[in-house]
């Protein structure tokens, strides 16, 4: 059976996800984030010498990094092919390069802006606040702002070719792609981006997403 080393508010919750897409039994093992620094708990080390989540263990393979488990997941148990394209033709393409785009590109950017912004509200002496929040607002105007802007903009026309990322038919690079999405609706909102809109609504609405929910637990990409 498989096991998930699943860390609350995390990129394991897409593992979840795509084990009840597949239908597959599967144990959950769960570990929550330290309250003030949100980091993982050092017990995930013993799992895996990074200790970040998830770590998927199924038999003798234990594997890191959501898009490689994610692909290991559908090459040895999606033997229909439901949930990526055939090989060799254009949709699996696009299939792989969203599958590495989510956290090679999408991600940076977001997880800056997080960082921005827990700076400007993290302890500090007064005397430093001013020159923290400045320099803050500096870096989220002139750099972090417009590669999230530009990237959002371009995962909305990419949305306005095709129903989902890699075609008209649902596949594990939607499921890796959820994750941006959803931090950056989270955070910055998609009011001008109806076709993002439209993906969210899609995804919430699949059973399979929403057991990964109950599976999973409570899930606020705001912390």
């Amino acid at each position: 059976m498989v096991t998930v080393h699943h860390l609350n508010n995390s990129r394991s919750q897409r593992v979840l996800w795509l084990l009840e897409e597949l239908g597959l039994d599967y144990n959950v093992v769960r570990y929550q984030r330290d309250a003030e620094t949100m980091l993982a708990p050092s017990s995930l080390r013993k799992v895996h010498p990074l200790g970040k989540s998830p770590v998927v263990v199924d038999g003798g393979n234990t594997l890191a990094e959501s898009g490689a488990i994610l692909e290991y997941l559908v090459e040895r148990y999606d033997s229909a092919r439901n949930f990526a394209p055939s090989p060799g033709t254009p949709e699996q393409l696009r299939y792989r390069y969203w599958m590495h785009y989510a956290e090679g590109s999408a991600m940076p950017p977001l997880l800056m802006s997080l960082v921005f912004s827990r700076l400007k509200k993290a302890p500090m002496p007064f005397f430093v606040k001013p020159v923290a929040k400045g320099i803050s607002d500096k870096v989220m105007k002139t750099f972090v702002g417009p590669q999230v802007e530009l990237h959002l903009d371009y995962m909305e026309g990419e949305l306005g070719k095709s129903r989902w990322f890699a075609g008209d038919g649902f596949s594990a690079a939607d499921i890796q792609m959820s994750f941006p999405v959803e931090a950056a609706s989270a955070r910055y909102g998609l009011d001008d981006k109806p076709n993002l809109r439209a993906f969210l609504q899609r995804i919430h609405a699949r059973p399979a997403y929403r057991k990964a929910l109950e599976q999973g637990g409570p899930f606020d990409l705001l912390s």
